[in-house]
């Protein structure tokens, strides 16, 4: 069963709360937000940080910690515990890593970037998931939905669970790549809502600084989706051996909804490319057509001027002048004439 099956729950400081029946008086401190200890995929205990090491090295044990934007004594203690190497903790200190995979002596360092909606605009986080033998670490920074569903559900299916830390890895990264598509269906539809309304009239500027924004947000989103290809790769080869053989189908199966991910921002990226510039070619149809009526109505109107031009100069000898029906004979051609003109015109679209 994938993660994307189940129905996710957006929170970004909470864990839910541990069964009453274990561990009632203990509590987690600043920048923790679980820290569980699983033995054959069932939760036994909620433990401090100083007892995860000890907990991890007992047989058929498997200690989850999910810490938010910890500080650095936070994230030494738990290095201190599972022995973690200074350059991985290093960069889940500072954040603002690419997606990578890393291997430092028995333990895995995984990077992912997270995304969410916010205020219409695409907010970027990061995950640091440090894997070894009987323990899995997360770090959160930034935007991110809280993995307490994820807990919660594989909590659920403990014959899932009991399979190890590497099947935590795969639960983790699946989720975190079923939540972009909820950031790209709301792109999709306001996408939808642009195209209803880009070939009825011009863009005003705030709507084509806000195709601007979105196609660059889209961009941003596939530069940190992209790398993820390459991390469930190594995850599946066989390169890894934090990472059994069994799994592999599993991260292929991420592989492929990343993939998926990455041909929606493509097309998504195209119709805001395409929506633009059909919303160039109506303003310039609307240019144009409002040059035509201009230049209609100003040769409509140049032949009484040239004609009352003429009639207004002051030559004697204009014989015409003393013409008994001459100001009516001037007055039906220039209205003959008018009318003529604005005829042909509006046969042919320019009024």
């Amino acid at each position: 069963m994938s993660v994307a099956h189940v129905r996710f729950t957006a929170s970004s400081a909470a864990e839910a709360p541990a069964d009453p029946a274990v561990d009632q008086g203990h509590r987690h401190e600043a920048g923790v937000v679980a820290s569980s200890v699983y033995a054959h995929g069932v939760r036994i205990a909620d433990i401090p940080i100083e007892e995860a090491g000890e907990w991890s090295r007992k047989d058929g044990h498997v200690v989850w910690i999910g810490l938010l934007e910890p500080e650095a004594a936070l994230l030494k203690c738990v290095q201190q515990q599972f022995n973690l190497h200074p350059l991985a903790v290093e960069d889940a200190t500072n954040a603002h890593q690419r997606p990578k995979l890393e291997q430092y002596g028995d333990a895995l360092f995984v990077v992912a970037r997270t995304a969410q909606m916010i205020d219409k605009r695409i907010a970027f986080g990061e995950t640091h998931i440090f894997i070894g033998h009987g323990y899995i670490v997360s770090v959160r920074h930034g935007a991110s939905t809280s993995y307490t569903s994820v807990r919660q559900h594989w909590e659920t299916c403990p014959t899932s669970l009991a399979k190890g830390e590497d099947f935590i890895l795969y639960a983790i990264l699946d989720f975190i790549v079923d939540n972009y598509m909820p950031v790209l269906e709301s792109i999709h539809d306001e996408v939808e809502q642009i195209e209803d309304k880009v070939l009825a009239k011009p863009m005003a500027r705030a709507d084509i600084e806000r195709l601007y924004m979105l196609r660059r947000d889209l961009l941003r989103l596939r530069n940190a989706v992209g790398p993820l290809v390459e991390v469930c790769q190594r995850l599946t080869n066989g390169s890894v051996p934090q990472v059994r053989p069994t799994l592999a189908a599993m991260f292929r199966d991420v592989t492929d909804h990343i993939r998926t991910v990455q041909e929606k921002i493509d097309s998504l990226r195209e119709v805001l490319a395409f929506a633009f510039e059909a919303s160039l070619l109506v303003g310039q149809s609307l240019e144009n057509s409002i040059t035509k009526r201009l230049a209609s109505w100003a040769a409509i109107l140049a032949v009484p001027t040239a004609v009352a031009g003429i009639y207004g100069m002051n030559f004697k000898n204009m014989p015409e002048l003393e013409t008994h029906y001459g100001y009516y004979v001037v007055l039906v051609v220039i209205v003959t004439t008018c009318l003529t003109l604005f005829w042909r015109f509006k046969r042919n679209g320019w009024l």
